[in-house]
């Protein structure tokens, strides 16, 4: 028998979309930090902050998913996560919960996916009142897709 391994994940929104990510790549989750604008950098990567010593750049997923800006005063959260490359500020509209969910309940992202999100979406799960789309973080975080967007400007 084929025994199926729960998997949790860390959720978010951008816009009116519902995001997940693998518990596992997340360090931890905190308040707006200030950050320092990077010259030169694309446009998805909003700067640097400072995490306890630690700098660590900052990626704006409504930038990177061509969603529009927050609205004037709306502050992201930072989701840290560790990657390969090291850590990285995913920031996002707010956090939600932690689910856990079987890998039999996930279906491929949906066929209407466009641009960056067709990407970057791995699976999509269908829950009672909405859909919940995961992220392959290390396609997010790579610079592949980072400096894509600023070579398309």
């Amino acid at each position: 028998m084929n025994q199926v391994t729960p998997q949790n994940y860390c959720t978010f929104y951008l816009d009116k979309y519902y995001f997940g990510i693998e518990v596992e790549q997340v360090q931890e989750i905190i308040r707006f930090q200030e950050i320092t604008p990077v010259a030169l950098a694309p446009d998805v990567v909003k700067g640097l902050i400072n995490l306890r010593g630690q700098i660590v750049t900052a990626i704006d997923l409504r930038s990177l998913l061509e969603l529009p800006e927050r609205a004037e005063g709306e502050v992201p959260m930072n989701i840290v996560v560790r990657t390969p490359l090291g850590a990285f500020s995913l920031l996002a509209d707010r956090v939600g919960d932690v689910l856990e969910l079987s890998d039999d309940s996930f279906e491929a992202p949906p066929d209407n996916l466009s641009g960056m999100a067709r990407e970057l979406i791995q699976r999509a799960y269908k829950l009672d009142n909405t859909l919940l789309l995961t992220m392959a973080i290390k396609k997010v975080v790579s610079s592949e897709v980072l400096n894509r967007r600023q070579s398309a400007a």
